[in-house]
């Protein structure tokens, strides 16, 4: 299967998931807590996920899968295809009627990013890549050509558990003494693909992200033109900590931001 072929599957799983957790949206939900307060699961989470794997097991039946729900793989593979899967991300939005959650799918082989899809079906807006170019609802985009830190907007990404919203409250800081505005949208793969097609100029975190949260979305920044590099300014991978994902403009200021996150 080749690069081209991996976008569709990952579109088609992309689109069956969200299908799935839209026919739920703004219905009634027992929402299970994980491992903090604002860490939730919902059946509809558990049953957009299986959709997505029906999907992925007809067309790659031996490929391995990671995903956030259930009993799937946890960690990217080094070797071999993968995909990597987010039922719902932006569950919190999801379970409280706001629009900002979807569905994201990646493939990678040898724990690289090759293609990717994140299915927003609230808002309208699907977007996809085949690791050279990335389209929302069929259009081609890039990143923003900002160069002025001072007109961007960026955001603080992920979040910090209780016992750590000192560095939340840095970042921000950080963010709002160098940028010229910053969003939050409580769903990581909607930051990112923002950054893909020039809504957003940047996204930060200093946290090891998850990989279902980011991948499908690091391979769209990278080929709509961005850049996306862990704290120390290297390549991102997906066990690196820290991500830093920007139109490649100005990442250097952001990186400089992203510094100052663990500050004391």
């Amino acid at each position: 299967m080749d690069t081209a072929d991996r976008a569709s599957v990952a579109r088609r799983a992309a689109e069956a998931g969200a299908t799935v957790a839209n026919e739920r949206f703004r219905t009634r939900h027992d929402v299970e807590q994980k491992t903090e307060k604002t860490d939730v699961v919902t059946q509809a989470d558990r049953d957009a996920q299986a959709a997505v794997i029906e999907v992925l097991r007809e067309a790659c039946p031996e490929d391995a899968v990671v995903g956030e729900e259930d009993d799937e793989l946890k960690r990217v593979p080094e070797s071999g295809p993968a995909w990597i899967v987010d039922p719902i991300d932006g569950t919190n939005n999801y379970v409280r009627g706001m629009r900002v959650w979807g569905t994201a799918v990646a493939a990678v082989l040898d724990g690289q990013p090759v293609a990717g899809a994140s299915d927003f079906p609230a808002l309208n807006d699907r977007y996809w890549t085949d690791g050279e170019t990335t389209y929302r609802n069929g259009d081609r985009v890039t990143v923003s050509t900002k160069t002025d830190p001072e007109a961007c907007v960026v955001t603080p990404t992920m979040w910090w558990d209780f016992d750590a919203r000192g560095q939340y409250g840095r970042a921000c800081q950080a963010l709002a003494d160098r940028f010229g505005d910053l969003r939050r949208m409580g769903c990581a793969q909607a930051e990112l693909a923002a950054v893909a097609d020039g809504s957003l100029d940047g996204v930060v975190t200093n946290l090891r992200a998850f990989p279902w949260d980011t991948v499908a979305g690091v391979a769209m920044i990278r080929a709509a033109g961005g850049r996306v590099t862990d704290l120390a300014g290297d390549r991102w991978r997906h066990d690196s900590v820290g991500l830093v994902a920007s139109n490649g403009r100005i990442h250097d200021t952001l990186l400089e931001a992203a510094r100052e996150i663990d500050e004391s």
